[in-house]
């Protein structure tokens, strides 16, 4: 991984947040009574690639592919997540229907996705703030606010952004949007960092180092939504963009946010026709140019598969064989929101594991991709401390 250590508080951004938090012992969650599957010696840089293998060398297919799907299920119950996590699912991404009230409830409702604190699953959270908010005490600058100011604010935003995160139990912020607005026409404009590629790029850039002491930065949607306009939950985005302009006009933001050290990039559904005419998140083309152009080494993830099955073009209307043509070509995490129930991630595990079996997916495929996001969990289990509200405590600045 880019990024094998992080630091554990910033205390003088807390008072941005309007209270102070502290990093306070974890605390064992639900299941904790429960025997590890797999005992984990936390490491760091090769360590933890190496635990990686070793760890998803011992899984059958199955649990492999249960590892390579992020699940979600409506609810605040911890006991209903508890058990939804059992089966092995490799992440969860929180929607508003699993943010309660406050932070402390939030941090329930996360504690009980944990079935292994050595081996947490990626607990994510779509928390762009401003239009996409998830966190309703999130009142920091978000999106075209940032965009008219300097990379220090966008900095700053993304730190305290980052620590909330944190404080809620999560682990990965799906919140770093690298496309780049046309203009106020655009359908991403209110969530864009910029409207040229460079200054989209600097503010990109400084939304990851401000989010890297306490989340773990994704980007979004590659190969770029700014270019292919149109309402991804709704259509799929097309463009005739040349790779000539796209290296030009819309790489620049994402080629800097993974210098700056994102762990993630989200895939859109989004349409490149003159690169590959299937949508980006389906395309083994894309997913070289991400890993041999860009040099990203990280977890690469899909925009929700729901998303691909509203669009209503019947090529897309099955998201079990959406979530094996991802696999296939080089996703590394599959997620559905939209249209799915608490059978749906299981389903999509499934038909991955059969993919494998009967040719579809290669083997080692499907292992590189459980390593990839087993190292990312293991990177989170050595480094994420646990929050806590400090009432006693004086907010810096």
């Amino acid at each position: 991984m880019r990024r094998t250590g992080r630091l554990l508080a910033v205390p003088a951004l807390l008072g941005s947040l309007g209270a102070a938090l502290v990093a306070a012992p974890a605390a064992a969650p639900a299941h904790a009574a429960e025997k590890p599957a797999v005992q984990v010696v936390a490491a760091e840089g090769s360590s933890i690639t190496a635990e990686a293998q070793r760890i998803v060398a011992a899984m059958d297919v199955g649990a492999r592919a249960r590892s390579v799907v992020m699940g979600h299920i409506p609810t605040t119950d911890a006991s209903a997540l508890g058990d939804y996590m059992a089966s092995g699912l490799g992440g969860f991404i929180l929607m508003g229907s699993n943010v309660p009230a406050s932070a402390t409830d939030l941090r329930a409702v996360t504690a009980a996705l944990v079935r292994d604190p050595a081996m947490p699953p990626l607990i994510a959270v779509d928390e762009e703030g401003g239009d996409v908010t998830r966190l309703p005490w999130d009142g920091l600058p978000a999106g075209s606010a940032l965009a008219a100011g300097p990379s220090s604010a966008a900095e700053a935003a993304f730190a305290g952004r980052g620590a909330l995160v944190a404080a809620g139990g999560a682990s990965v912020n799906f919140g770093v949007v690298a496309d780049v607005a046309t203009g106020p026409a655009s359908f991403i404009f209110s969530r864009a960092l910029g409207t040229t590629a460079d200054d989209a790029a600097a503010r990109v850039a400084a939304a990851v180092r401000g989010e890297a002491p306490f989340a773990m930065s994704t980007l979004k949607h590659f190969p770029g939504h700014g270019a292919a306009e149109g309402d991804s939950h709704r259509v799929i985005p097309a463009t005739p963009m040349s790779m000539t302009e796209w290296r030009r006009t819309t790489a620049p933001p994402f080629a800097a946010g993974i210098d700056a050290g994102a762990d993630l990039v989200m895939f859109g559904h989004l349409a490149y026709t003159a690169v590959d005419r299937v949508p980006a998140s389906l395309s083994p083309v894309w997913h070289r140019i991400l890993r041999d152009e860009l040099g990203f080494d990280g977890v690469s993830v899909t925009d929700d598969l729901g998303m691909l099955v509203s669009s209503g073009d019947p090529a897309y209307a099955d998201p079990v064989g959406n979530a094996v043509a991802a696999i296939a070509a080089g996703s590394d995490m599959v997620l559905m929101v939209v249209g799915s129930d608490a059978s749906t991630a299981g389903r999509m595990a499934e038909g991955i594991a059969a993919a494998v079996k009967d040719g579809r997916i290669p083997g080692d495929r499907l292992t590189e991709a459980a390593e990839r996001v087993m190292a990312l969990r293991l990177q989170i289990a050595a480094a994420a401390p646990t929050w806590r509200p400090c009432p006693e405590c004086t907010p810096a600045g």
